[in-house]
């Protein structure tokens, strides 16, 4: 049986948006996410994934219910446990890059090695590892604005994945890439899923990229309203 990564147990999340009675965002969500294993997320707009994702990220500490990562429950957790979590055993890629302008491609997947305590000489090696394995291995030393649309979202794919986590989170990773970028990037993504075992969880229009992970979860009016596997 897979080790389970994360355990979201009756997650509520409302929001005030400047209103006198607050929104009900998520409504009591159940999820299981075990290792070496990829779920996808799809869902309308404004339907709750990017909250989701960013309470399972423990970027959000204001929810109901609870959040398990590697079966430690991190909603009692202090902020520098949080914290240690983020960086040592979460990975997270958004839509939009949020690359270190004044770092190369390079210097942008080493800096979160370094300070995770990994010799410089190591780091560099599984830079340009992950580097070639989403084809961007020759702009190592360009700078973010000299990088295309699509090159600078691989660069941050293998940011988010250079500390080897255990948990993958990314939020419409792939919806500013071209298909062929695209199919890349997911394939790489699938490729070290598999190798390393870890969990990944990805919210995603793309039905056809959703279709090819190991299983879909729909979230629809702050539930999680359908299941495929």
């Amino acid at each position: 049986m897979n080790k389970m990564v994360l355990s979201l147990r009756k997650i509520k999340k409302t929001h005030n948006y400047g209103t006198e009675q607050a929104i009900p965002v998520l409504k009591g969500i159940d999820l299981e996410l075990p290792a070496g294993k990829v779920v996808a997320i799809v869902a309308p707009s404004g339907a709750g994934k990017s909250t989701l994702l960013h309470i399972a990220g423990l970027l959000d500490d204001e929810y109901g219910g609870e959040v398990h990562l590697s079966g430690q429950d991190m909603s009692r957790a202090n902020d520098a446990a949080r914290t240690a979590a983020r960086r040592q055993e979460i990975g997270f890629i958004y839509q939009f890059h949020h690359l270190l302008p004044e770092f190369s491609a390079l210097e942008n997947i080493v800096l979160p090695q370094l300070a995770n305590g990994t010799p410089r000489r190591q780091a560099i090696d599984k830079a340009m590892d992950l580097l070639s394995r989403v084809g961007v291995a020759d702009r190592a030393s360009h700078r973010p604005a000299a990088l295309s649309g699509g090159q600078q979202q691989r660069v941050a794919f293998c940011r988010a994945l250079a500390n080897s986590p255990r948990l993958l989170l990314a939020d419409e990773p792939t919806g500013n890439l071209d298909p062929a970028t695209s199919e890349q990037v997911f394939s790489a993504l699938m490729g070290l899923v598999r190798e390393t075992g870890m969990a990944a969880l990805i919210a995603t229009h793309n039905m056809e990229l959703a279709a090819r992970m190991d299983r879909t979860i729909r979230l629809d009016a702050g539930r999680i309203s359908a299941k495929a596997s």
